[in-house]
């Protein structure tokens, strides 16, 4: 599932920092639509463990060919926060966490120098799951590591970006656009198949067979 969605607003992520401006996120989803099948009273009121949703330890492969150029990992996965009683003191430690640099936001990542000189950072990666080590060539589709919850995340989930440097501390965002994908719409649309593009926000994704 797609979520702050440059297709919807620029900066997706409501702002310019650390290279996020046309980045977005990707949500795993179960076959009817949800980020977790399980909600009780931790739902509503408190946090909850990241293994209660979808995407926790999913693969997460290479969006395109390149160079290993970073590679961050060991960075502490986060508990999940659903609810609006566990997202306050997280939205309010935002700050201490730019603070601390682009491991505390971006979590555990890896940044791939692409051929005509940008670069696509994977963040949010579990903790101890990079699979892949600096200076190593990818090629499309090979993992990179395994979906969490580490850095600035309130459920496991993907965040992808395309940069103008290696280091998104100094780095301007770059647009992005996928190849060859599924995307059903939100409110119950009926899928549609696109060769390039940008999904919209809240849409469900899927790739194409290549």
């Amino acid at each position: 599932m797609v979520r702050n969605s440059p297709a919807r607003r620029v900066p997706s992520h409501g702002t310019d920092l650390l290279g996020t401006r046309y980045a977005i996120d990707l949500v795993p989803v179960d076959d009817r639509g949800r980020t977790s099948a399980t909600r009780d009273w931790r739902t509503l009121l408190a946090t909850e463990p990241p293994d209660r949703f979808a995407g926790w330890g999913l693969p997460v492969l290479a969006p395109a060919a390149g160079v290993v150029v970073a590679v961050l990992d060991g960075e502490p996965d986060g508990v999940a926060r659903r609810s609006p009683l566990a997202q306050l003191p997280f939205a309010l430690g935002q700050a201490g966490r730019l603070r601390r640099g682009v491991g505390a936001v971006a979590g555990n990542h890896v940044v791939v120098a692409l051929p005509r000189g940008a670069f696509v950072a994977v963040c949010h990666l579990r903790s101890g799951s990079a699979d892949v080590a600096v200076g190593e060539r990818v090629r499309p589709g090979q993992l990179l590591g395994r979906c969490g919850s580490s850095g600035n995340a309130t459920e496991p989930h993907v965040h992808l970006q395309v940069m103008d440097a290696a280091d998104p501390a100094a780095a301007r965002g770059l647009p992005l656009a996928f190849r060859s994908f599924r995307e059903r719409p939100r409110r119950g649309r009926r899928a549609v198949v696109r060769d390039a593009g940008v999904p919209g926000e809240g849409s469900v994704v899927e790739p194409l067979a290549r």
